[in-house]
């Protein structure tokens, strides 16, 4: 089985890609960018509030497909630069409190837009 998911509530896809797929009881989640849904822009306010977002827009996708992004088994965390880690992790652990998913980040040359983080997801459904 596999289902493509979408959320109004959550940014369109900027390419040929689907914002999440469900296969075999698992969500496979589209990274998302600190964009605003209703602008199509990233969110001022640095690396705290693009992390908050992308992360906003990720459980806006999990919901989209009857999910929570407290289920994650994994996430990977794209970042611009790896000085703003601090301040990243202190954004992510506000919304994985225990039982954090397993997680990779990467400094990465550019993302889409201009943003500065880009998270993606598998969340168990």
């Amino acid at each position: 089985m596999r289902k493509t998911v979408h959320s109004e509530q959550a940014p369109k896809a900027i390419g040929p890609y689907s914002q999440a797929i469900i296969s075999d009881g698992m969500l496979y989640c589209s990274g998302q960018l600190g964009l605003d849904p209703a602008t199509g822009k990233i969110v001022p306010g640095g690396i705290e509030a693009e992390t908050r977002q992308a992360l906003r827009n990720l459980q806006k996708v999990a919901e989209a497909a009857g999910g929570d992004l407290k289920n994650a088994v994994r996430c990977g965390v794209f970042v611009i630069d790896l000085a703003e880690f601090p301040q990243l992790n202190a954004v992510y652990a506000e919304h994985f409190r225990t039982d954090a998913p397993a997680r990779t980040t990467v400094q990465v040359a550019k993302l889409p837009l201009g943003g500065r983080v880009e998270i993606d997801a598998i969340i168990r459904l």
